[in-house]
């Protein structure tokens, strides 16, 4: 089947000859108020006419390079630091002059709903907005399409951040910008390439998917879809005919999942994060996992997620830059699979890779909207996750004490507490016959202590463990521990 899957999904980087270009032609990012990444070298590039002699000259430095035989050209400038805004002239048979570019940290947010949910949509809306006045924050926001290829450029175009700007800008991307900005005193420029409701194999290069074979079951999954098509697109067909003759009443029927839709593997990834790779950035922000816990996908996500920064950080080509993510939040109407707990803790397994984190946030959810509104408490965290300042407890391990069980955190400190410092709750304990029952948990230092009478001869632990929780543990800091179960094998946490 692989070769097969290889002809579908995995879409060979052919050489774009394209036209010759006379004049010098540039990327949608490279445009007037653009940011650079401060301290690395940051790459300029384009297009022009095979052989032509280009130059690029920012503040005292001049760069020079000739156009390759299909007109594709890069240079680089060595490492800058913030200062005022200045010009940058691009000479080839024309010039271009770029107005007002900035030097600060670029960071890229993606994900589904919750990362594509607005300002405008989001708590103390109206005050936020009037507010918005950063002319050192800059914004870009990626169009939403899709690409059987990659494509190497986007129709967007960077603009100040101001009261009209923000209104549709992701909340979680923006408030974590500005408190980046407001902490390190240094312009921030937010790259924003989300879409609502998008599973996590959309968002990955063709290369990766196929090449991960645990990652089987999304190609499954959409092999079925395409295979189901032709009789879901004549019910949609008919549905559509049945609300138009209403003259439009309610929702417009949504097309099924077919060629060219958003959720076929690999297509935003090619239209909407392949344009940005030559890009120099300082890190990423990720916020999705709803599509996956829907469809019980959860078990393989947290190797989805490691694919994922792996694949971008390989398409990059900057290293392990900074990587970060949202785990979900708590949320009463989740499907009753258990996968979005298995969602969860694979989104604390994939902090085993280098430079990553993830915010904890199943406080802080609305246990009757998978859309919590509270999107500045969720980028003020992103925000002490990148200054490396605080982090959520994770689950480390556990040891036997007799009839009790004691677990360890990373990220601790030298004591635990609860939220409004009530009795501690979210534990169960199991035994041998793997049925968990409410556990009394005591906090001792930078442990909690697991026990209860009806478990003479403890065998596993979980916390949190529900869509959502009554669960009150935090660390000094006030971070929520996140969900967790010592035996990932027990399938009674469905």
């Amino acid at each position: 089947m692989l070769p097969r899957r290889l002809a579908t999904f995995l879409i060979a980087f052919s050489a774009l000859a394209g036209n010759a270009f006379a004049d010098v032609r540039l990327p949608g990012i490279i445009s007037d108020h653009m940011l650079l990444q401060r301290d690395m070298p940051a790459r300029i590039y384009g297009r022009a006419e095979p052989g032509e002699a280009v130059s690029v000259a920012f503040r005292g430095q001049t760069a020079q390079t000739i156009a390759d035989a299909l007109g594709r050209w890069e240079v680089w400038l060595h490492p800058l630091t913030p200062g005022p805004g200045a010009e940058m002239t691009i000479r080839g048979a024309n010039t271009i002059t770029i107005a007002d570019v900035l030097v600060g940290d670029v960071w890229i947010g993606s994900g589904q709903s919750n990362m594509q949910w607005t300002v405008r949509r989001s708590d103390n809306a109206e005050a936020e907005i009037a507010s918005a006045e950063f002319p050192q924050i800059r914004l870009f926001y990626v169009p939403r399409k899709t690409s059987p290829v990659p494509v190497d450029d986007v129709d967007a175009r960077w603009v100040v951040c101001s009261p009209k700007s923000v209104e549709e800008f992701s909340a979680v991307l923006y408030f974590f910008g500005r408190q980046m900005h407001k902490d390190l005193k240094v312009p921030m420029g937010l790259i924003h390439s989300s879409w609502g409701g998008t599973p996590i194999a959309s968002w990955i290069s063709g290369l990766s998917l196929v090449g991960n074979s645990r990652l089987e079951p999304f190609l499954t999954f959409w092999e079925n879809a395409i295979g189901h098509y032709p009789v879901n697109e004549a019910r949609h067909q008919q549905a559509l005919k049945k609300w138009e003759a209403s003259g439009s009443l309610g929702t417009r029927p949504a097309p099924p999942l077919g060629p060219g839709h958003h959720h076929e593997p690999t297509t935003l990834y090619n239209a909407m994060i392949a344009p940005l790779v030559k890009y120099t950035i300082k890190g990423a922000l990720w916020y999705q996992g709803e599509t996956e816990a829907g469809r019980a996908q959860g078990h393989i996500y947290g190797e989805a997620l490691m694919t994922l920064v792996q694949d971008w950080r390989r398409a990059f080509g900057q290293g392990d830059f900074p990587f970060y993510w949202v785990q979900l939040a708590n949320y009463g109407n989740a499907v009753k699979n258990g996968h979005w707990m298995r969602v969860q803790e694979g989104q604390v397994k994939a902090t085993a890779l280098r430079n990553t984190g993830v915010g904890v946030i199943n406080d802080i959810g609305n246990p009757t909207d998978i859309h919590p509104t509270n999107k500045q408490e969720v980028g003020r965290r992103l925000a002490l996750l990148a200054q490396h300042r605080e982090a959520s407890p994770l689950y480390r391990q556990f040891t036997r004490e007799g009839n009790a069980i004691r677990v360890w955190f990373d990220n601790a400190g030298t004591a635990l507490k609860t939220r409004g410092n009530g009795p501690l709750t979210g534990f169960q304990i199991a035994g041998l016959d793997g049925k968990y029952v409410a556990a009394t948990a005591l906090i001792e230092g930078a442990t909690v202590r697991v026990s209860s009478p009806d478990v003479s001869n403890p065998q596993s632990v979980r916390y949190a463990w529900d869509y959502n929780p009554e669960a009150n543990l935090i660390n000094a800091a006030g971070l929520p521990v996140s969900a967790f179960r010592t035996n990932e094998r027990d399938e009674e946490g469905r």
